[in-house]
């Protein structure tokens, strides 16, 4: 079999993606897997990094205002889609796909609905809470619509077609236990936080971070491990803030980084995750009944990051925190009374846990294999 998989952006389109080519690579041996991207850095380094050829088409997004800069964003992103299309066309025509699935991101729709046209299966992965522009766009041509909430048939015109599955996550979040993710992080037996504000940095959180990461450097309490996104330049600016404030020497406990890329085990390690709300997220924190802390990005369509945080918080699984109400010290406080429960965080994890889909990805693996059958 030959699976085409489109996703673009961020990490939280690009680890779905992934997780869904591991589980029919299982249940298919032989299978050949090809991605589609836009181009972005993001897609450049983890899909070849996981084993997979990556192919680009051109394609930017719809920018929402009426200002002249917008308007000749607008005019690119037109043309783009008559490029985009012929792009997508060589690629299928080429790689010849038995399924083209879809996980999220604007690069989606030129693939996707010229697979449409050429009769080849098409199905699209929703993470959010509301579907976003593009999966409005494809809804009425694509032949299923998976969907992590079981409640957002109602938006889609062919709700007939809507699937309720969750959001695949990658096999790495449920490969060992906590105490085995420890001993390999070498984790002492003080409590572990983790935080992450999203792949390419959220400036004003690392901002916040910067407090936390000082009081924890005095204080001595937590094992703290942070990933300040932006690359190197994130986690040089945010190592100069903390010089700043008179931290010229990181303890051990206290380990930073650009990016986590052993997410599945430093999440299994982790006491407590501090983190954005964004769809693929809270499917890793509910899979594994993770206790969080969640502070949902404002800068997204639909408010669904607050969304998809408000529903973990009604499980118990989350303590929320809106942006412009935070601060390190809030943060701080909240990491070390958490960790200091345990009794708390047990009630957190059976919250969190009673959301999660413990067999999303192979249920997806099926539909897939299922509709081109």
């Amino acid at each position: 079999m030959r699976f085409l998989l489109v996703c673009g952006g961020t990490a939280g389109h690009i680890n779905p993606a992934l997780a869904i080519a591991g589980e029919l690579g299982k249940a298919l041996e032989g299978s050949e897997f090809l991605f589609v991207g836009g181009g972005r850095e993001m897609e450049k380094r983890l899909i070849p990094k996981a084993g997979y050829d990556l192919k680009n088409v051109t394609i930017s997004g719809f920018a929402r205002g009426i200002s002249p800069r917008h308007i000749k964003a607008n005019f690119k992103t037109l043309k783009n889609l008559i490029v985009s299309a012929k792009e997508s066309e060589n690629i299928i025509r080429e790689f010849k796909p038995d399924a083209v699935i879809g996980t999220g991101g604007y690069v989606c729709y030129p693939v996707l609905k010229k697979a449409a046209q050429m009769g080849i299966p098409t199905i699209l992965h929703e993470s959010n809470a509301v579907p976003g522009i593009t999966t409005k766009m494809l809804s009425g041509k694509v032949d299923k619509i998976m969907v992590a909430f079981p409640d957002v048939k109602k938006y889609y015109k062919k709700p007939e077609n809507v699937l309720v599955t969750g959001t695949p996550v990658r096999q790495d979040f449920a490969a060992m236990t906590k105490a085995e993710a420890r001993k390999r992080l070498g984790i002492d037996n003080r409590p572990l936080i983790v935080s992450f504000w999203g792949s390419l940095g959220a400036s004003v959180m690392n901002g916040y971070m910067v407090d936390f990461i000082a009081e924890n450097c005095r204080s001595g309490a937590l094992n703290h491990i942070h990933a300040t996104g932006g690359g190197e330049a994130g986690l040089k600016k945010l190592k100069d803030a903390l010089q700043e404030r008179g931290i010229t020497n990181i303890p051990k406990n206290v380990d930073l980084r650009p990016y986590i890329d052993n997410m599945g085990t430093v999440m299994t390690a982790a006491d407590v995750v501090m983190c954005r709300a964004g769809a693929s997220t809270i499917a890793e924190l509910t899979m594994m009944g993770k206790p969080s802390i969640l502070v949902p990005s404002p800068n997204v369509t639909n408010n669904h990051q607050e969304k998809n945080a408000r529903a973990v918080e009604r499980s118990g699984g989350a303590k929320v925190f809106l942006e412009p109400d935070c601060s390190g010290e809030i943060l701080y406080k909240a990491a070390v009374e958490l960790t200091g429960d345990r009794e708390s965080l047990a009630k957190m994890n059976e919250g969190a846990a009673s959301l999660g889909f413990k067999d999303c990805t192979s249920k997806i693996a099926e539909i897939i294999i299922s509709l081109i059958n």
